[in-house]
């Protein structure tokens, strides 16, 4: 511990050097104008919140998908000393920097003792999906940790939404995707554990999250994300799940992280529940236009009914009628006010540019999921033919 201070006393120094050694002493009672950078009490609160930070020590299960990288990359630049535990099957390395721990959570009992000893601040599971995961992980952090967040979804609230805004008390009950009703279930495990037994719980609940490797539309390829802008750039059709008019949230991984990260190891997060997403809300044809700008071109959209894609391929049914074809929009106050910093600041516009370049940098990024491609194909001949049978019966 007294080595931890030593090296937070000399991040300061280096971080804060003194007045006189950049400029005279302000006059007593002089103060900046409120509101300017370096406003009265930033001057102290900026080098506190350092050596707190430097002070935090954070456990990622996972740490290597879209959304838990940028969160490693924020907190590692607000000092905070982060611990990533996962298998090392990735193909993304962590940030320089982070310490690892290469282990099986799956595997309890080496779990334990990799851990060994280690206490944290905060720790958070991003691949936990069903209650036996965090059946293991309350076992396994009971008493290493002063909080435990959990990654829920979004696709977890009321579908269909009996309102259209979406707060945290929205209730939680999706009969579309099995995905989204685990979930739930981890939720109500967790939030039982924080009754009974005080396991200090948060729960966090990204949407439609991207980042630089990662275009984020109604029907894509997950992993292999690159396919519909192919598909685009070669004049292919595109599907839009029901008319387009769905309204629609996708947050930048960065944004994302600032609300997680300001998160972490806040005893009043104890207990609750958040969503952390973007507030720029716009229909799904907006998006895939401004994607489909961002790879200069214009799509050729093709809208067909959710509720027909879902027959045809079931396995597409949770992800549409589940979360994608029901218009969403976020009430993000809860996070705000715990978190007075949080704002999403990268536009769609911006972020899919970035995105896009990311892509074109290298031709080996640009993937194609044929059986995707084979599969939209079908489904765009199946729709036009009954179309087009439709039209001739009304037309007799």
């Amino acid at each position: 511990m007294r080595r931890r201070l030593r090296d937070t006393q000399h991040s300061l120094r280096s971080k804060f050097p003194k007045r006189s050694a950049r400029r005279g002493p302000r006059p007593l009672g002089r103060s900046r104008p409120k509101g300017k950078p370096g406003a009265p009490g930033k001057d102290l609160e900026e080098p506190f919140a350092i050596c707190y930070n430097l002070l935090m020590k954070v456990l990622f299960i996972g740490g290597t998908g879209i959304i838990s990288t940028a969160c490693t990359r924020l907190a590692m630049e607000r000092g905070i000393d982060v611990t990533l535990l996962n298998r090392g099957h990735h193909a993304a390395r962590p940030p320089a920097g982070a310490n690892a721990l290469t282990v099986d959570i799956e595997n309890s009992a080496e779990a334990s003792q990799a851990l060994g000893g280690a206490r944290f601040d905060a720790v958070v599971d991003w691949v936990a999906f069903e209650p036996a995961h965090v059946e293991r992980d309350i076992a396994l952090f009971r008493g290493r940790t002063r909080q435990y967040i959990f990654i829920s979804s979004a696709s977890a609230y009321q579908k269909p939404a009996a309102h259209y805004l979406i707060t945290e008390s929205t209730p939680l009950a999706n009969p579309y995707w099995s995905y989204s009703r685990q979930k739930i279930a981890c939720e109500d495990r967790l939030m039982r554990a924080y009754r009974e037994d005080g396991f200090p719980i948060t729960i966090v609940r990204p949407s439609l999250t991207y980042g630089d490797s990662q275009i984020p539309l109604a029907i894509n390829s997950w992993a292999r994300s690159y396919t519909i802008v192919d598909r685009m750039r070669r004049g292919k059709k595109v599907i839009v799940p029901g008319d387009g008019s769905s309204l629609w949230v996708i947050t930048h991984n960065s944004d994302f992280a600032k609300g997680l990260v300001g998160l972490l190891a806040r005893e009043q997060a104890l207990g609750h529940a958040f969503h952390i997403t973007s507030d720029e809300v716009m229909c799904w044809d907006q998006w895939y236009r401004l994607t489909a700008e961002a790879a200069g071109v214009e799509p050729q959209l093709v809208h067909i009914p959710s509720d027909l894609i879902a027959a045809c391929v079931p396995e597409m049914r949770g992800g549409l009628l589940g979360d994608k074809a029901v218009s969403v929009v976020f009430d993000n106050t809860k996070i705000k006010r715990l978190v007075p910093d949080y704002c999403a600041t990268v536009p769609f516009t911006q972020g899919i540019r970035r995105t896009m370049a990311w892509f074109d940098a290298d031709p080996a990024r640009r993937q194609i999921d044929d059986e995707a491609n084979s599969l939209w194909d079908r489904l765009i001949a199946a729709w036009e033919r009954g179309t087009q049978e439709a039209l001739r019966c009304f037309g007799d």
